[in-house]
């Protein structure tokens, strides 16, 4: 008798663990090697409910280029979700709505704005924009930061 429940109890962990993992939202990440401020917004990510795949990059110039990033909008990481871009430091707040936005062709945080997710410095940040790329090439402002 104890062993079938053994069984059941296990199993019931099993069946929980994997449907934890299958709500997790799938985004890859493409970085420097040498950043340790992309590896914080990693797991800014990551606790919040994104499953990511981190791909260290050797020429991250050309991952822009090909994901379509321009230059003004550009930071330190670029990521990839549902074949939209997300440039730099932008809150997992907005990657979601992203995912909602037909609209747009991808997000940034220009630069690397101190107390933006994996730039947290203690008693300094900076105001800052999250930028949304329409498909008509335009920039639109999809959030506002203060400095707090």
């Amino acid at each position: 008798m104890k062993n079938p429940l053994r069984l059941a109890m296990l199993s019931c962990v099993l069946l929980s663990t994997l449907a934890q993992a299958a709500d997790l939202i799938p985004i890859d990440v493409h970085r420097d090697a040498n950043c340790g401020c992309c590896k914080k917004w990693i797991s800014h990510l990551e606790s919040n409910g994104f499953k990511v795949t981190d791909h260290v990059e050797t020429g991250m110039s050309a991952v822009k280029q090909r994901l379509g990033v321009a230059p003004r909008l550009g930071s330190c990481h670029t990521a990839v979700i549902d074949g939209k871009f997300v440039e730099g430091h932008v809150p997992a707040e907005q990657v979601l709505a992203l995912r909602k936005r037909n609209d747009l062709l991808g997000l940034a945080a220009p630069g690397m704005p101190l107390g933006s997710p994996g730039m947290e410095v203690e008693g300094r940040s900076e105001a800052y924009q999250v930028i949304g790329l329409t498909r008509d090439g335009k920039d639109i402002v999809v959030a506002e930061y203060p400095a707090h």
